[in-house]
């Protein structure tokens, strides 16, 4: 028997039993799982204008009858607030935790080479009261060495729960936090400590040798706090660092708090406006800004954030991994902490059994944890979408007829209103697992998910999948999408905390008086406004406005409200390039399409306004790309040839051309010519932020001859 005939014959029996059995439990079902209201809360109103004119300020339907939210309870006015009430009412709640790390192997690689492995235990939990011990001795310990109130520190350390430790001793001793990215490259470390002029940094054993370099030009700091490790440990380790420097560990800091002397501190409070933050983002152009961030401008954030995440509280487990120096997950992990859910730490590296840093056999973080909530960027469930379906496609011919009818019949029931128990059970356990298999909610942001990724989430992980919208100069707080809501590709209404203003672009073409949605550039207001940047009063002119006595950003996005009041996101303005030939083309657009190509891993499309086409810049997946080669009998080339093998590019280009086309996507919009990179783009590099948001001026710079090569320049 042929296998076409194999699959026709399978798919039409699968056809007939789905058909028995849809007929056996639709009164059932329904009863149980009610679809009709499943689809009303998902096409729901969710936000209208405050005037009923599209021009005016869009809030959601939720906001109560006293106005915009500023705070999740009113007696809380700053972040120590929210963190000392958290504590009494879930005093002796697990709160941070931590695996233990049991071993550190080394693993032999198919292709020879020699990873180290880690092997690790259970999770280490501390209680909400041993957590706050830990902050008044840590806090002590830093005024013994003399920090004062008001005066800023750096945090500049991976995710873990010693940042959380820091962080809200700071927040409670009144010192601004001054936050970088773990991979920031030094000149943009330098930029951050010498434009705040910070004397005591915190950082980790880890990050000892890249501070290393950055201490000799940073001449304001006087203390170097290391998290992780004990003195005795440091002093093995032959740390370089200029003359009048003190290298002291964090747990010796809190030590020296503890002592009885110190207990007679009096601290000083700090008040709803004093910075809590000055946040430097890993922005997409030049040296990063530091955004300075209130306790009342957090409060109001998570307060709206809060509202929308459903049933948050004390019985959920919360996986943080993503870099703690970006607002989504400080966001995530302060709203966390303030409803007595617990938070168990990892990294990209050791998140899931098949992470890079786990050894096989062992189980991955999320394996031990079993997370119910997470937080993930879209191009790690970008990876995870591709993955999955690669999977897919090289099991057996059954497992993938299989799989592939019980996705389009879970799609089509989820369109529906109806979850399918037998599905989950049978076909996508196994999926959900590798998240841990407790995971009720997942939330996206800091960057566009596509609809196709984000489907595949809702069906695979049995769960939903939303997306936010927000930045750091909001608080990471905008938008939200309802958790209810079966639609794809747009971020939600706004939040109970701010309201958000559409201000037409007339160049464009976007305005609000727009057919069938009012379209503009996206305008959110509201307490969670952040007071500009540091340092940099021209440029918080620039982008802080005020309008009827609301304080606005301006985000430089272009967005729609739908006819239930959620807002889409549909371009940005410096994303948008006028072509020779007068038609503008959104660069993001065509990335969010062509991304989904198996054969791309990472894709920047450049455009020129004196030229009439785009020309796209890949990292390319290096399986799938190996597989391309091999079917056109291209074979005993390694990956980095395979590059710039011309057969190979030549063939790229045509699957990208057929994969675009597919998709909608308009010749012009089509790349005529594309280059590839071995390499990936990793934030450490500069081309990316932690968001992994292409950084495009940098990339344009870093590879002007490929661009002018392919430009025939």
């Amino acid at each position: 028997m042929s296998s076409e005939l194999v699959v026709t014959t399978l798919v039409y029996a699968l056809k007939a039993v789905s058909f028995v059995y849809d007929l056996i439990t639709f009164i059932p079902y329904y009863i149980v799982q009610r679809p009709d209201n499943v689809v009303k809360k998902s096409r729901r109103l969710k936000a209208k204008p405050v005037s009923g004119k599209p021009s005016d300020p869009w809030r959601s339907v939720d906001v109560p009858s006293s106005g915009l939210t500023t705070s999740m309870y009113p007696e809380c006015k700053t972040l120590d607030d929210l963190f000392t009430k958290a504590c009494k009412l879930y005093s002796n709640n697990p709160c941070l935790g931590t695996r233990e790390v049991l071993s550190e192997e080394e693993e032999p690689q198919p292709n020879g080479k020699v990873f180290k492995k880690l092997v690790l235990g259970s999770y280490q939990w501390e209680t909400y009261n041993e957590v706050a011990k830990r902050i008044i001795h840590f806090g002590n310990g830093l005024i013994a060495l003399k920090q004062t109130p008001k005066t800023k520190l750096v945090i500049f350390a991976e995710t873990r729960a010693e940042w959380m430790i820091a962080a809200q001793t700071c927040f409670r001793y009144n010192f601004p936090v001054v936050t970088l990215y773990a991979t920031l490259g030094i000149d943009a470390i330098i930029h951050g400590i010498n434009e705040t002029q910070v004397a005591r940094v915190i950082t980790s054993l880890e990050l000892i040798p890249k501070f290393q370099e950055v201490l000799p030009l940073t001449p304001s700091v006087t203390h170097v706090i290391v998290m992780g490790c004990t003195t005795a440990e440091l002093n093995k380790i032959k740390i370089k660092v200029p003359e009048g420097i003190t290298v002291i560990s964090m747990l010796d800091v809190e030590n020296l708090g503890s002592k009885p002397e110190q207990k007679k501190i009096v601290v000083s409070k700090p008040s709803p406006d004093d910075i809590a933050v000055v946040m430097y983002t890993s922005g997409s152009t030049g040296l990063p800004k530091g955004v300075m961030i209130s306790h009342r401008n957090l409060l109001c954030g998570t307060s709206g954030q809060i509202e929308r995440i459903t049933d948050l509280g004390d019985k959920d487990v919360y996986v943080g991994y993503l870099p703690l120096a970006h607002v989504l997950e400080l966001g995530a992990e302060i709203c966390c902490v303030a409803v007595g859910a617990r938070i168990g730490y990892s990294s990209p590296n050791t998140l899931t059994d098949k992470s890079s840093k786990i050894k096989r056999g062992s189980s991955g973080d999320v394996t031990v944890l079993k997370p119910t909530l997470i937080a993930a960027v879209p191009v790690i469930m970008d990876r995870i979408y591709k993955n999955a379906w690669e999977k897919v496609n090289s099991s057996s011919l059954i497992k993938r007829v299989l799989f592939k009818f019980a996705y389009e019949y879970k799609l089509k029931h989820l369109v529906q209103g109806f979850d399918t128990p037998l599905c989950n059970k049978v076909i996508f356990k196994s999926i959900k697992d590798l998240l841990g298999g407790d995971v009720r909610l997942m939330l996206s942001g800091g960057a566009p998910l596509s609809g196709t990724t984000q489907r595949f989430m809702n069906i695979c992980f049995c769960c939903p999948v939303g997306q936010g919208y927000g930045l750091t100069e909001t608080c990471g707080a905008g938008t939200v999408v309802e958790f209810t809501d079966q639609t794809t590709e747009r971020v939600g209404a706004p939040l109970i905390c701010n309201e958000i203003l559409l201000r037409d672009w007339v160049e464009g073409s976007y305005t609000t008086n727009n057919k069938p949605y009012p379209q503009g550039e996206v305008l959110i207001g509201g307490g969670n406004v952040t007071q500009g940047y540091y340092n940099n009063p021209e440029k918080t002119a620039e982008d802080f406005i005020s309008i009827g006595g609301t304080r606005y950003f301006c985000t430089g996005d272009i967005g729609q409200f739908e006819e239930d009041g959620s807002l889409k996101i549909i371009d940005r303005k410096k994303d948008l390039v006028k072509l020779q030939h007068g038609e503008y083309i959104s660069l993001a657009q065509i990335e969010t399409v062509l991304k989904m190509c198996p054969l791309v891993e990472q894709i920047c499309i450049v455009a020129h306004s004196e030229q009439d086409n785009v020309v796209a810049l890949i990292v390319p997946n290096e399986t799938r790309l190996e597989a391309l080669a091999k079917g056109r009998g291209i074979v005993n080339f390694d990956f980095k040839t395979l590059c710039k093998n011309e057969q190979v590019v030549s063939t790229v280009l045509k699957e990208l051309t057929n994969h675009g086309l597919k998709a909608k996507l308009q010749r012009v919009e089509l790349p005529v010519k594309v280059s590839l990179f071995p390499e990936p783009w990793m934030p450490d590099t500069g081309l990316v932020t932690d968001a992994f948001k292409l950084k495009r001026k940098v990339i344009e710079d870093r590879f002007k001859a490929e661009i002018a090569t392919m430009y025939g320049l």
